[in-house]
C-alpha cells in the first residue's frame, strides 16, 4: 500500500512539474514573439508620448491611493505577479470558472493592456507573467502606477485618467478630490457597469467599497467614509 501511495505521489509530482513547465516554457515562447514584433520599452514610449498621458506629478495622490487600495493594496510590497492567480490560469484548462474568479495585480493588468491581451486563456495569463517581470525589473512601481492609469478604461470610451478626469468631472488629475478620486478608481473593475453617464447608482455603491478599502489602507479613516460619500463632485 505505501509503495502505490508513493509511486502515485511521484506520478502526481511528475505531472505538476511538467504541466508548470508547459506553462511557463509556452508562456515564455510567445513572450518572445509578442515583444520581437514591438518591444515593451517600445510600447511604454508610445504610451508616453500620446497627446494625454499625465505624469505622476500630476496626479492627484488620492487617484493613486484610491487605485491601490481597490485594486492592489500590496503594490509596493510585492513582486508584481499574484501566484494564486497564476495557479488558478493553469488550472483553469480544467475549470474556466477559476481563470476568471482570479484578481491580477497592477502591473499585471498593465502588461494586459499594453499588449491588448484581453482574452481568457492560459496563454494569455503566462505571456502575462513575462510582460509584469519585465516591468517590475525595469520600472519603479510609481511608474507602473503612472502608466497604469494612463491606459486602463475608465468606461464611455474614456481611456487613462486624463481623458476620465476631464470627460466626467473636468477636473485636471492633479485636482482631484478624494470624493472625486474614490469615484473614478472603481470603474475600472467594471467599466461598463460603472461608468458614470448611465450607471451611476452603481458607481455611487462602488465609490463606497473604495472608500472603506482606503480607509483598511490607512489612507482615510473610517469616520470620515461618509462624508466623502456623500460630497458633492
Amino acid at each position: 500500500m505505501k509503495k502505490l501511495v508513493k509511486f502515485i505521489f511521484k506520478l502526481l509530482l511528475i505531472l505538476i512539474i511538467g504541466f508548470v513547465g508547459v506553462f511557463f516554457g509556452k508562456g515564455y515562447w510567445n513572450y518572445l514573439q509578442l515583444t520581437d514584433t514591438k518591444s515593451v520599452d517600445e510600447v511604454v514610449n508610445e504610451v508616453r508620448t500620446s497627446p494625454y498621458y499625465v505624469d505622476y506629478d500630476d496626479i492627484s495622490p488620492n487617484l493613486i491611493r484610491a487605485t491601490i487600495a481597490i485594486e492592489d493594496r500590496r503594490f509596493y510590497d510585492h513582486g508584481g505577479f499574484d501566484y494564486i492567480g497564476l495557479v488558478r490560469a493553469a488550472i483553469s484548462q480544467f475549470d474556466e470558472d477559476l481563470l476568471t474568479s482570479g484578481g491580477s495585480t497592477i502591473t499585471q493588468q498593465l502588461a494586459k493592456n499594453l499588449y491588448g491581451m484581453f482574452e481568457s486563456s492560459w496563454d494569455r495569463k503566462s505571456t502575462e507573467f513575462f510582460v509584469a517581470r519585465y516591468l517590475e525589473k525595469h520600472y519603479s512601481k510609481n511608474e507602473i502606477i503612472t502608466l497604469y492609469v494612463n491606459v486602463i478604461n475608465y468606461g464611455n470610451n474614456y481611456t487613462g485618467i486624463y481623458e476620465a478626469s476631464m470627460g466626467y468631472l473636468d477636473t485636471l488629475p492633479e485636482d482631484l478630490t478624494v470624493a472625486q478620486a474614490s469615484l473614478l478608481a472603481g470603474i475600472p473593475q467594471s467599466p461598463s457597469h460603472y461608468e458614470l453617464v448611465n450607471h451611476f447608482t452603481q458607481a455611487k455603491q462602488k465609490q463606497y467599497a473604495v472608500l472603506k478599502a482606503m480607509a483598511e489602507c490607512g489612507y482615510i479613516s473610517e469616520s470620515d467614509i461618509e462624508t466623502y460619500y456623500n460630497a458633492s463632485v
